[in-house]
């Protein structure tokens, strides 16, 4: 493989890093550099690297040895572990400097930054030396058609250190497209809050509304309060009713109202009802959404309910039977069937049939210690949630419990398994 000299950052995030000896360190989230004065072409720093459990690190320019299309490789030597914070006069080449609005100094014309080169210099720093822009006004560049792209010298481009309001972010999305939720949570919450907030303004509502409930508390209550509130509502819609349920707990109690009036009735039904429990108790931690069948359903209608993509895994792993009605609050709880248990059944066997009966549900003011030692003792990833009079109101999952037993701030240290 050709080592790079020259090479758009765009195409170096998410390649990932490798030690001398081969063994994959984590994978390039951005790059650091320096703005200088004048038309002087900014240095490279470094390169942030995301590495296990979502922690990301700085890695020095100097410890790179090759960048190639498939790969970054480190040279021999440590690198420091600790998470890595922005510092005064440093500047994320794709979280803030794609989409910004800059003027050639040749027409004056306004161009929109699409992506940055980086390239190594014959003394081995790396500087930021061509531009990939389009066009930001309708008429375009002269001479050429509306929306073409075009590459320029870093020299002939101006505004890149002046304040920017508006700035736009498809460009870091399509760049980040493919991150799950909570890496893109992590991304933002490197970020400054102007940033985070215009890339809210980008993501469709079902995206933003996954993004949301990667992040903390104190940022979730920061990019709601952003939105108009007809937005927030929909976003609101588009969040598992348990987490709007718990961000909306985080708001004064006459703005969470107001979101709720602006919520659809059957969307706002479910979140009412989880907020009349305290977050520390079954009622509070439980979904109302679990997959629900009736006892005469059959063993492969079960494995197709399980097999949606929108479930996740906790609730994709077991089934509850009742009487009807179907929706929460249902009928009388009959009891639970694991999908281990079904994959071992004919798939025209009834569910009735392969229902567990012999582990009881919780009640609903149920405490979170107990709701944790339950979950323990049984080895469950949920378990059932019913009233007095054994109506089946939704499910608590091992997912809800972690959020509520991990220490505060947990996720700003992103010290979670994933890839």
């Amino acid at each position: 493989m050709s080592t790079a000299t020259r090479v758009f950052v765009a195409r170096v995030a998410g390649l990932p890093v490798f030690d001398p000896n081969g063994d994959q360190v984590g994978r390039v989230r951005d790059v650091v550099v320096g703005l200088r004065t004048g038309r002087d072409a900014p240095r490279v720093l470094g390169l942030v690297v995301e590495i296990q459990a979502h922690r990301r690190i700085f890695v020095p320019i100097g410890r790179v040895n090759t960048i190639d299309p498939e790969a970054v490789v480190l040279t021999s030597g440590t690198v420091s572990l600790r998470r890595f914070d922005k510092r005064a006069g440093e500047t994320l080449v794709l979280a803030e400097l794609l989409d910004r609005r800059v003027s050639l100094h040749a027409t004056g014309e306004e161009v929109t930054v699409l992506d940055i080169a980086m390239e190594q210099m014959r003394t081995g720093d790396w500087l930021l030396t061509r531009i990939a822009v389009r066009p930001t006004s309708t008429g375009g560049l002269r001479g050429r058609r509306r929306g073409e792209v075009r590459q320029v010298n870093w020299d002939e481009v101006s505004g890149f250190s002046l304040p920017e309001d508006g700035q736009g972010a498809a460009n870091l999305l399509a760049v980040f497209e493919k991150l799950r939720p909570a890496d893109l949570a992590g991304v933002l919450h490197d970020l400054s809050g102007k940033r985070r907030h215009e890339i809210a303004a980008a993501l469709d509502d079902e995206r933003l509304a996954d993004v949301l409930e990667e992040m903390s508390e104190e940022e979730q209550v920061e990019l709601l309060g952003g939105l108009e509130d007809e937005r927030a509502a929909d976003v609101l819609e588009a969040m598992a009713p348990d987490d709007a349920a718990d961000l909306l707990g985080e708001l004064p109690a006459e703005e969470a109202e107001r979101l709720l009036e602006l919520m659809e009735p059957d969307e706002a039904g479910p979140v009412r009802s989880l907020l009349a429990y305290s977050d520390d108790t079954a009622g509070g931690l439980m979904t109302p959404e679990p997959v629900i069948l009736p006892p005469n359903a059959t063993v492969a209608e079960a494995l197709a309910r399980i097999r949606s993509a929108e479930l996740s895994p906790a609730l994709a792993a077991q089934v509850y039977v009742v009487r009807p009605p179907y929706e929460t609050p249902t009928g009388r709880y009959i009891g639970t069937a694991h999908f281990q248990r079904m994959l071992r059944e004919p798939p025209s066997s009834l569910i009735s049939a392969v229902v567990d009966t012999d582990i009881s549900p919780l009640n609903p003011d149920c405490p979170l210690s107990d709701v944790t030692r339950h979950l323990a003792s049984y080895n469950l990833v949920a378990v059932p949630v019913v009233d007095s009079e054994q109506r089946l109101l939704g499910a608590v999952t091992v997912d809800d419990v972690l959020d509520h037993v991990l220490p505060p701030g947990w996720r700003d240290h992103r010290e979670t398994t994933g890839g």
